[in-house]
């Protein structure tokens, strides 16, 4: 369990290094920008536009990893690690090789995305038709 546990606290360290770098970077490129006289290239904002959501998403993926990461840690402590927090089953070893912060047997996961979907499948049918009647 040692190994795990320096892995899981390695990962940890990466990540929030890699949170870091991203905010220091952020927080450049909201520094005020000297005026440039607009010459129309609207192209160029979109795509800066676009960079930031990418920045954005990537980040909050990372704040995730953190938290599941965190997770693991608690659950090594506890003597909970491996274990499924659905069924209660052994999670595989090569499942926890890949993935050592995840919570759930595979089979566990599967139903959990399956689920997602459906639900997912559900609001888009009843979404779309409440903003028809206004």
């Amino acid at each position: 369990m040692n190994g795990i546990r320096e892995r899981l606290e390695q990962d940890l360290l990466t990540v929030v290094s890699r949170l870091r770098r991203m905010d220091s970077a952020v927080a450049l490129e909201e520094l005020p920008a000297p005026v440039i006289a607009a010459d129309g290239d609207d192209f160029s904002e979109v795509q800066e536009l676009e960079r930031r959501e990418i920045g954005f998403a990537t980040r909050e993926l990372l704040i995730e990893r953190v938290h599941r990461l965190q997770a693991a840690l608690d659950r090594l402590r506890d003597g909970e690690y491996g274990t499924c927090v659905e069924c209660g089953e052994d999670i595989a070893p090569a499942r926890l090789r890949v993935l050592p912060e995840v919570q759930t047997c595979v089979r566990c996961q599967d139903r959990i995305e399956r689920l997602g979907r459906r639900l997912e499948a559900v609001e888009a049918e009843f979404g779309g038709g409440e903003d028809d009647e206004d």
